[in-house]
């Protein structure tokens, strides 16, 4: 990857060394840090339909638009399914770079809104290897949750399930969420192969929520009539980034058409700051600024279009209005919709753009989405978590009296405790939403009661110092 990353970049550089007046592209959230340092010195508007980075931003890049979802949202809307679901904390596994790394802070963020956390981070390197992602999900193993969240790229993403699937962690208990990087698998390669599709049942995924229109129907049916005749045993599909690529195109075909209708020109003019260095192959002299390239930028900005992805109109923070996810579950022979999300409305299963038309309603009880095939092919929602193994237990003192047996009892002859108090104890443990490890040490013979300032002596001069009092009169 970093070898397609270098051929990227220098590809753009020499791309720059003619007259440039905008950049589409490029592909990826890394690539584009890279490439709008150069596009802010040209004063160049870079326009991408594929860096949803929410660090990408306009403050630090002026001459940056987005024309794609940002990220930013993505994970408001996982934070919102996880806490949907009741679950309260999650593991992320996730490529250790600009794209994955930004990503998960925010969710982090964002599931800190809701009271939700990360526990714990499992980074993969961009260049991972199989044994590499052995390695991380092996320690994800010993972890409490059982709420994964995968934020990876579509070239190896799937490797992780493959790994996943034989360590046994696509069976029932555990939970997985990928974002919007499987569903762009998904509607990719059609039909995807068997093998592959079992390693992803019962994952739910996001995928960036366009609305129907002719408009998008005709043009996906052109697309997949015209890639089928390419490809053998099925066709090339049309995923959202593809979508959004098209539109793109337009978007800043109207914006360059709107500054030329105006008036406006087309002209450069020489940077005394870009001198070539001694030997290289790059011709910096050659990169000139782009004098309307402030005009160009405010008609992007200023574009209130309808397009195969729906309305293409920036808010304040540019940032495509109207944000919203389809929320998937990968059942059988493909997937399912179980319902959407929007920065609208939150969870629904009615599609955003006709809660569009209605007042905003984020109550509880207005969150919905469809039932769910979880992995192990389960219908029953997984609690989330289980005990870890690497965690220390509560060491719980129970005093084992000679009165009330019927309270609390030693069973004779082992360490175990029954009665009415530990079955309470043990009901309010299965409310919670997150494991507790707990080991009760009976105190006392049981032929008489135990003498409670004893304990607290034995507690405060150190014999037991993890040790709590669990009783009831």
């Amino acid at each position: 990857m970093i070898r397609v990353f270098q051929i990227c970049l220098v590809t753009a550089l020499k791309f720059m060394e003619t007259d440039t007046v905008a950049i589409v592209g490029p592909q990826s959230s890394v690539m584009t840090h890279i490439i709008s340092h150069v596009a802010n010195e040209l004063q160049v508007p870079l326009v991408s339909f594929a860096a949803t980075d929410p660090t990408l931003s306009s403050l630090q890049y002026p001459f940056f638009v987005r024309a794609v979802q940002n990220d930013l949202f993505q994970m408001a809307a996982v934070a919102e399914v996880v806490d949907y679901y009741g679950w309260k904390e999650v593991t992320a596994v996730f490529v250790d770079d600009d794209h994955g790394r930004n990503g998960v802070a925010a969710l982090g963020d964002k599931l800190a809104e809701r009271r939700c956390k990360i526990s714990y981070k499992a980074a993969l390197n961009p260049q991972v290897s199989r044994n590499d992602i052995t390695d991380v999900l092996l320690e994800v193993t010993l972890m409490e949750p059982r709420v994964i969240i995968l934020h990876a790229y579509a070239d190896w993403g799937l490797q992780v399930f493959d790994v996943a699937h034989q360590l046994g962690m696509m069976g029932s208990g555990y939970v997985w969420i990928a974002t919007n990087w499987l569903s762009t698998v998904l509607d990719t390669y059609l039909p995807l192969p068997s093998v592959s599709l079992n390693l992803v049942q019962g994952v739910l995924a996001l995928r960036m929520h366009i609305p129907e229109s002719g408009p998008k129907r005709n043009f996906v049916s052109r697309w997949n009539n015209h890639s089928g005749k390419k490809r053998l045993g099925g066709h090339l599909g049309l995923n959202t980034y593809g979508l959004y690529a098209y539109d793109t195109v337009w978007l800043l075909a109207h914006a360059i058409n709107a500054l030329l209708d105006q008036g406006g020109s087309i002209s450069f003019s020489k940077d005394s700051r870009l001198n070539d260095t001694k030997g290289g192959r790059m011709h910096l002299n050659a990169m000139r600024i782009f004098n309307e390239g402030n005009l160009l930028l405010k008609k992007i900005l200023q574009s209130n279009l309808t397009g195969l992805t729906g309305p293409i109109q920036f808010d304040s923070d540019r940032s495509l209005i109207h944000p919203a996810f389809d929320v998937i579950n990968v059942i059988g022979t493909g997937v399912q919709r179980i319902g959407y999300w929007s920065n609208y409305s939150g969870l629904s299963v009615v599609p955003p753009e006709i809660l569009y038309t209605k007042p905003a309603n984020r109550s509880t009880s207005n969150q919905h989405l469809y039932d769910v095939t979880w992995p192990g092919r389960t219908k029953t929602k997984p609690r989330g978590w289980v005990f870890p193994n690497n965690g220390r237990q509560l060491r719980i003192g129970v005093p084992n009296r000679a009165s009330y047996p019927e309270f609390v009892s030693q069973v004779r002859g082992s360490d175990k405790m029954i009665g009415y108090c530990i079955d309470v104890f043990n009901a309010a443990l299965n409310l919670l939403p997150y494991a507790v490890p707990y080991k009760l040490i009976p105190y006392g013979d049981g032929q008489k009661n135990p003498n409670y300032n004893e304990l607290v002596n034995l507690i405060t001069t150190g014999v037991s110092m993890q040790c709590i009092i669990f009783y009831v009169d």
